[in-house]
């Protein structure tokens, strides 16, 4: 089976679904502006990692369909699979499975800040420039940004004796 690359966004939509009983999409937890929850639901729509159903919440409306009335969103078995969360075949999503964790790219800048935040006494502004090459002001941004309000992670900073101000992601 090919291995279908998610992107952050479709990576976090598709695994706080999969980690519901139903399956269902919306709502959408995701921090993302404008039509680019739209954008993501189109594109797991085309690889089949979501599918239409008929919604029996209207908050949870996708669109409306003139015969088959408003439409919403759920994981389809595949979802399970590409993220790892089960291998079977059937069409049924698993009852109550722990959320999955998001599949990002491998070797990027932000996988190696990720790693860097979530070592054992986390990462300096200092240490992070020096190991990825950028200015702190950038350090900053990506972590505001990209981490706090793209992927929702929590960000915490401590002094630390002889170090300075130490950043680590939190352990929700």
């Amino acid at each position: 089976m090919t291995q279908i690359q998610l992107s952050d966004a479709q990576a976090i939509i598709l695994s706080t679904a999969c980690a519901r009983g139903d399956g269902a999409i919306f709502p959408v937890t995701a921090n993302l502006k404008g039509g680019a929850v739209g954008n993501v639901c189109k594109s797991l729509l085309k690889h089949e990692l979501i599918e239409e159903i008929p919604a029996t919440d209207l908050n949870t409306v996708w669109r409306h369909d003139e015969t088959r009335g408003p439409i919403t969103l759920r994981a389809t078995p595949l979802a399970y699979r590409t993220l790892g969360i089960t291998d079977e075949q059937d069409e049924t999503p698993p009852a109550e499975m722990p959320p999955a964790p998001v599949q990002r790219r491998k070797g990027t800048k932000q996988a190696q800040l990720i790693e860097m935040l979530r070592a054992e006494g986390g990462a300096t502004i200092d240490e992070i420039a020096t190991a990825l090459d950028w200015r702190p002001h950038t350090i900053r941004g990506a972590m505001s940004g990209a981490l706090k309000k793209k992927l929702g992670l929590t960000i915490t900073s401590e002094k630390v004796e002889g170090r300075g101000r130490a950043y680590m992601i939190a352990d929700d």
